[in-house]
């Protein structure tokens, strides 16, 4: 049985929890940061990240790869070239804004001047820019593998109290249309 290790309040994992509603897997939540949880992901992943896919065995790192190895072994389809770049926009405004709850956590004041938070910053609002021009033009039309992410990442935003979406009315519309949507509300890090 595949086994997913994670935890309940990463984006990164619930984009991967979302995909496997419908798939048998055991679901592992982990305190990755400290106890015997972060020595079982040291042992079985030396990126220290997660999510963590194991398949019999076959251990398999970072959502992307994760989705890539679920696509194959569930015939799920594979991704456009242009739905590959709407997950690099996503991965990156997310690992932008980890690192941002990442900086908050370790007490360090976010210097705008500071060429680090400067750039991040910038990521943010560029990449934020570009989804809410694809959504209004028309594209993240299904609920397929980019949708699940771009929702993931936006209501962890919102859940962490990041970033404002007040500025992008298409993703604000894009998260209210999904947010109650079963699978969705069963992966809630609210809950």
């Amino acid at each position: 049985m595949l086994k997913l290790y994670g935890s309940t309040t990463s984006p990164f994992v619930r984009r991967i929890r979302i995909l496997l509603a419908d798939k048998a897997h055991e679901y592992i939540n982990m305190q990755i940061f400290e106890g015997p949880d972060r020595q079982v992901l040291r042992e079985l992943n030396p990126t220290l990240k997660i999510p963590m896919l194991d398949d019999g065995g076959q251990i398999i790192f970072d959502s992307r790869v994760i989705f890539r190895y679920l696509t194959e072994k569930f015939a799920l389809g594979s991704l456009s070239w242009a739905q590959e770049n709407q997950l690099t926009l996503i991965d990156s405004v997310n690992d932008a804004l980890v690192h941002k709850l990442l900086t908050q956590r370790s007490q360090v004041e976010a210097d705008p001047q500071k060429l680090i938070f400067r750039l991040q910053q910038e990521r943010i609002e560029t990449v934020l820019q570009a989804l809410e021009a694809q959504l209004t033009s028309g594209q993240f039309g299904d609920w397929g593998y980019p949708e699940i992410c771009l929702y993931s990442m936006l209501d962890w935003a919102l859940f962490r109290e990041l970033h404002s979406l007040q500025a992008y009315p298409a993703l604000r519309a894009f998260h209210a249309e999904h947010n109650n949507k079963a699978e969705v509300q069963a992966t809630d890090p609210r809950e």
